[in-house]
């Protein structure tokens, strides 16, 4: 794996953020953009352990809904 996405939304009841890989099982969060760079960052570390190929690149896709009334 060269690469592995992250779907990030914004939490819009308790702040923050939430980020998901895409086809992997790793899920963090963070208060600021720069805390969540970071724990996305750390759980990729600790989910690929030294017998595992770890992604050269992270991306971080960010994800807004918006909603228009009539």
């Amino acid at each position: 794996m060269s690469e592995i996405i992250f779907d990030v939304r914004e939490d819009e009841v308790d702040g923050g953020y939430n980020a998901s890989a895409l086809g992997v099982g790793i899920h963090t969060q963070g208060e600021t953009l720069e805390e969540l760079r970071a724990n996305v960052k750390e759980a990729v570390d600790c989910y690929f352990d030294e017998t595992m190929v770890a992604p050269k690149v992270i991306r971080l896709h960010f994800v807004r809904d918006e909603i228009l009334a009539r």
